[in-house]
């Protein structure tokens, strides 16, 4: 596309104008489309709550689930849908019984709540958590296979990853990975919160156990999106995260796969009914699909690779910040990271990134050293990503002061 189409595409986006937004990773604004779609919808409710509820919602709602499956590349009898991915993790991590003693295997990459997550899980069911670490910019997916095979054993239980890292935007095999895991009798749970629409993801393809998404990031979906889907053989292993209406399904309901007259199936309808709440955003999935159809989906993912490209060559070397996610194809997507110099501090630098200069970009504090992450979007541009590049020279330390032992903080 056109410099001129990325200017419309823009304008049919709700964003701040006084903001530089460089975080799509965290959560992405809405297409003007679907923030009036799920407003229409939330009106419906407010103004006629049971019409809406008892016969809007049904046709709505499976309508919703079979356009998420097919975006995916998945089926919608075995998509439930959840508030966020972190809920669809806890869903899987509630439900399975492991045999112990045993391990759960994570990446030393996990996000924060998640690994707490399967920390709990560990720990009420007599389980080691064990985490391995990924190779630093690995030049292809088999480095990575590599290092989780090794770090595999026969007391190796379950296997969970995440499909796009979120600190750093480095894209894992999540087939191969996959692969080996069955080879090996260990169950498989991806957190993919970063993948639908970032990646070209066909669920088809990968024989996971269980997958876990979000809508609310590349997705630009309302907030309050999220899915698991089901693998093969795992139709009995989940349990509601509680009890509600449809735990007992009503006498005339059909075979716990059929669709149903709740825009459902019995089987999904009781992991998601949670009794009266606003699944609007759910209903309103179809119009941010089909925003980001119009645009075109390569043409996004190409124009996202165009300004990871430019941040990677404005930032690197900058200030001494040294790029953390491989330019690999194969291995990322329309994150870029960048490890900041020694003495930096992250939370420092985030507010007066966005106190003085008004960019809302990720930056958070690792084990070695804090990570810068831009994710950009469609929406952004050339000249944003510059503006966070000089307000980068003004915010760190340069080098003469590293050299000197200058104090190596955030400076005003």
């Amino acid at each position: 596309m056109v410099v001129a189409d990325w200017d419309s595409a823009r304008g049919r986006m709700l964003l701040d104008p006084t903001v530089v937004n460089l975080n799509t990773g965290s959560g992405g604004p809405l297409p003007r489309r679907a923030f009036e779609r799920v407003t229409g919808l939330r009106t419906h409710l407010a103004g006629g709550p049971m019409d809406f509820l008892l016969r809007e919602v049904p046709p709505l709602l499976w309508k919703a689930r079979e356009r998420l499956a097919g975006f995916l590349g998945g089926d919608p009898h075995r998509l439930v849908l959840t508030t966020n991915v972190t809920g669809a993790v806890n869903l899987v991590a509630s439900s399975l019984s492991l045999a112990a003693p045993g391990e759960i295997l994570l990446t030393e990459h996990e996000y924060t709540p998640m690994r707490w997550c399967w920390e709990r899980m560990a720990r009420r069911q007599g389980l080691e958590l064990r985490t391995f670490r990924l190779p630093d910019l690995p030049a292809d997916p088999g480095e990575i296979v590599d290092a989780a095979v090794a770090a595999m054993s026969p007391r190796t239980r379950l296997l969970s990853f995440s499909h796009v890292v979120s600190s750093t935007g480095l894209v894992l095999p999540a087939r191969e990975l996959c692969e080996e895991a069955r080879r090996r009798g260990i169950v498989t749970v991806i957190d993919g919160a970063h993948a639908p629409a970032f990646i070209d993801l066909n669920l088809a393809d990968i024989p996971y156990d269980f997958y876990a998404g979000s809508g609310h990031k590349w997705l630009l979906a309302p907030t309050g999106v999220g899915f698991l889907h089901i693998g093969p053989g795992h139709e009995e292993s989940l349990e509601p995260p509680q009890v509600s209406w449809a735990y007992q399904p009503p006498p005339d309901t059909g075979l716990p796969d059929e669709r149903d007259r709740f825009g459902s199936t019995p089987r999904l309808r009781r992991l998601e009914c949670e009794g009266t709440r606003d699944i609007c955003p759910w209903l309103a999935m179809p119009e941010s699909i089909d925003f980001q159809a119009e645009l075109g989906h390569n043409r996004i993912r190409s124009r996202r690779r165009e300004l990871a490209d430019h941040a990677r060559q404005r930032l690197t070397g900058r200030q001494g910040l040294e790029p953390a996610t491989p330019e690999s194809v194969a291995l990322s997507g329309g994150m870029v990271a960048f490890r900041l110099p020694e003495g930096t501090r992250a939370s420092e630098l985030r507010q007066w990134l966005w106190e003085r200069f008004r960019i809302e970009v990720a930056v958070a504090e690792r084990p070695n050293r804090p990570l810068l992450r831009v994710s950009a979007n469609f929406y952004n541009t050339e000249a944003e990503i510059d503006h966070l590049a000089d307000a980068l020279q003004e915010l760190l330390p340069g080098r003469s002061s590293r050299r000197t032992g200058a104090a190596r903080t955030v400076r005003r």
